[in-house]
């Protein structure tokens, strides 16, 4: 499906930028902060924005010339560097999973997890798992052997963890967020133990993708582009009134839950500088080549120079 979010300015039309999304994605919740507060129009931007079924629709869309911008992580980004692509990745969001428990847990640490049943949300080469891995070696504990592993999609690891089929989960944020509403304890989340692994700050996993060559060719556009979605991600940091209309979104009336939503979002709002997201992206890519191998970063053993994308002015 194909929306339309601005109409051209009286008397000029609009830049277009064309966006794939996910449907269910939170790039939708950005998106309709940008439309109620009328900041595509005040960038002069027309945003064609196609509604897709999964991040993966999103690359090819991106690969296949049908989309300007899409999200994805920089991972992705400097393994297709690597394999000749020239995307680029701009931050927009550094919410990460966690590990949860439920509350009465006698979990109180990520030593406990050993000899525990732990979900996974996603699978063997997911970043927060293998990022999780390398801090839990660290301390001499081999998850895979020290523990009982599951893997699943991330809705029906957050199903199994409610259930009480597991003693911990580690979920994408979303559904941390999710069990976080039921009463359930973050024992910890990703951010916490990315300092151990050698980062300085939070680091955004994942960012608006887009080619580097039409970026240079449309550079103006993609600089009003991000100084919109500054302005929305403020508005969301500053108005409580904001999220109502983001509310229908996010699949819940539940109060709760909404508030939850709302904060583990305003918290993912990138605040630092690109030379510094690079820099800890830089090492904790090292990290994930070493413990992920070629099947998670391809051929590549460091980030690609050209991962990051330089140009938008106020970096």
């Amino acid at each position: 499906m194909t929306l339309t979010l601005s109409l051209a300015a009286p008397g000029r039309a609009a830049e277009t930028i064309r966006l794939a999304v996910q449907k269910t994605g939170t790039f939708s919740w950005e998106l309709a902060a940008i439309r109620a507060g009328g900041l595509d129009k005040e960038a002069d931007l027309s945003l064609d924005v196609t509604e897709l079924a999964s991040p993966e629709a999103g690359k090819i869309a991106l690969r296949a010339g049908s989309a300007d911008i899409i999200l994805s992580d920089w991972l992705w980004v400097s393994r297709e560097r690597a394999l000749g692509a020239r995307l680029t990745f701009y931050p927009y969001s550094s919410a990460l999973g966690a590990v949860m428990v439920p509350a009465t847990s006698p979990i109180k640490t990520l030593a406990d997890l050993k000899g525990r049943k732990l979900g996974v949300g996603g699978g063997p080469i997911d970043k927060s798992w293998l990022l999780l891995q390398a801090r839990m070696k660290q301390d001499g504990i081999d998850m895979k052997s020290d523990a009982s592993i599951v893997y699943g999609a991330p809705p029906l690891i957050a199903a199994k963890a409610l259930d009480g089929e597991m003693d911990a989960s580690l979920n994408f944020w979303n559904f941390c967020a999710q069990l976080e509403a039921k009463g359930f304890r973050r024992l910890a989340g990703i951010e916490d133990i990315l300092p151990k692994l050698g980062a300085k700050g939070a680091v955004s996993a994942v960012g608006y993708v887009f080619d580097e060559n039409w970026a240079a060719s449309h550079r103006d556009a993609v600089a009003r582009f991000i100084a919109m979605t500054r302005k929305a991600k403020q508005l969301l940091i500053s108005s409580d009134a904001a999220w109502d209309r983001i509310a229908p979104l996010t699949g819940t009336s539940d109060a709760t839950l909404l508030r939850t939503y709302r904060e583990r979002y305003r918290d993912g709002i990138p605040r630092r500088s690109i030379t510094d997201e690079e820099v800890d992206a830089r090492v904790l890519y090292r990290v994930l080549a070493k413990i992920g191998g070629r099947d998670l970063v391809g051929p590549a053993a460091e980030l690609d120079p050209g991962t990051f994308y330089h140009a938008a002015p106020g970096d």
